[in-house]
């Protein structure tokens, strides 16, 4: 995602893991959308789900909203540990208040 512009967000947790966000902002959606950080996802693959329910969103979707898009694309017996839907929306949050940037 080079030579474009890009939302780019982060939040460290309250238990210190950081999760963040990136993506380009298209037509008033979130596209091309890449989420990263330091937390453990078991399995692994969820996070190409997490990532799935972002692309597309909306960008003036409210908080309870993206949270809840997130929430719905962990299945039951996935871990995610050091992060949560809640801290993802943050990190989406600020990237989108911080507006776009050219990397």
């Amino acid at each position: 995602m080079s030579d474009q512009l890009v939302c780019k967000g982060e939040y460290k947790t309250p238990g210190g893991k950081l999760v963040g966000v990136r993506f380009a902002l298209i037509a008033g959606a979130l596209r091309t959308v890449e989420v990263h950080g330091d937390f453990f996802l078991y399995p692994e693959e969820v996070l190409l789900d997490i990532t799935a329910a972002l692309e597309g969103a909306p960008a003036d979707l409210d908080d309870a909203a993206f949270a809840a898009r997130i929430a719905a694309a962990i299945p039951d017996g996935a871990e995610w540990l050091g992060a949560s839907p809640e801290a993802l929306t943050i990190a989406v949050r600020r990237a989108l208040e911080s507006g776009p940037i050219y990397v």
